[in-house]
């Protein structure tokens, strides 16, 4: 029995969302990728069998996009068996310096666009009583960073929604994993991939010395993508996946100590948590 699966990823023309495309196609799966430059991403993933493979132009703030590149993998592959929603992008800024747009632009790149795919999605993945949605959240969705205030707020956002989505869709057969990786060598400290907006304002020290330390570690970060495409893959052939996954030991050892500290401060707090209910 064969064990080949249909991907739709999005983001696919860098990040982990390429080293991921790649080694699926490598494996015999089949791969229906998307991204705003339909030709940057066939230059990026190569020459390949293109009957296993669809690249697709998508405008992810465009449902009527989105609904269209389902439509299309359907009729190429006849199934999607996994959903990756991999395109997002990093901004780091004070709030009160960063542009209300930008804010507003960030939210709908790196959730709501998710969702979207998600709910025109879900009536194939139900009619099968099958799936898995793999989501790209962050560590910094758990324990963010001074500077990071906005990007944490929509991995946070992504993390509770994926929560959620995995408690109402389990009785379908429908897997629902956030991948919370740490600094990984993907290109997102790069222009392309971080909106980064310069605190000019005096003080904020700890927003400027956090700055100037990770700008100074692209290229250098620990995480290793073509790791982390293949944890993707086997997350996928899994019939337990988490629902939570951090990866990279800086992730492990970021939840862990904000794990302990939660701990620590909900029973410092807890009567006066307890005192709020009627006697």
């Amino acid at each position: 029995m064969s064990t080949s699966k249909v991907w739709y990823i999005t983001g696919a023309s860098q990040g982990f969302g390429l080293s991921l495309v790649k080694k699926l196609l490598d494996a015999g799966h089949r791969v229906a990728a998307t991204s705003r430059n339909v030709q940057a991403l066939k230059n990026a993933v190569g020459i390949v069998d293109s009957t296993r493979f669809l690249s697709l132009a998508v405008d992810l703030s465009n449902t009527d996009s989105i609904d269209e590149s389902i439509r299309q993998t359907l009729s190429v592959f006849g199934r999607i068996d996994v959903v990756v929603n991999n395109a997002g992008y990093g901004m780091a800024g004070t709030v009160e310096e960063t542009e209300e747009q930008k804010i507003r632009g960030i939210i709908d790149v790196n959730l709501v666009a998710a969702i979207d795919v998600i709910k025109h999605v879900l009536p194939v993945l139900r009619a099968q009583r099958s799936g898995y949605i793999l989501n790209i959240g962050s560590v910094a969705g758990f324990v963010g960073a001074p500077g990071w205030a906005i990007y944490s707020a929509t991995k946070a956002a992504l993390a509770a929604f994926s929560e959620v989505l995995a408690l109402d869709v389990a009785e379908f057969g429908i897997r629902v994993t956030v991948v919370e990786p740490a600094g990984f060598r993907t290109g997102f400290l790069t222009e392309g991939s971080l909106a980064y907006t310069e605190t000019k304002l005096d003080g904020y020290e700890a927003v400027k010395k956090t700055q100037e330390r990770y700008l100074a570690m692209n290229g250098r970060q620990a995480g290793d993508p073509e790791k982390a495409a293949e944890i993707f893959m086997r997350l996928a052939g899994r019939s337990d996946p988490p629902v939570h996954l951090f990866l990279g030991v800086d992730a492990y050892n970021r939840a862990s100590k904000k794990l302990a500290a939660m701990t620590e401060e909900l029973e410092k707090w807890k009567e006066i948590t307890l005192s709020a209910d009627f006697s």
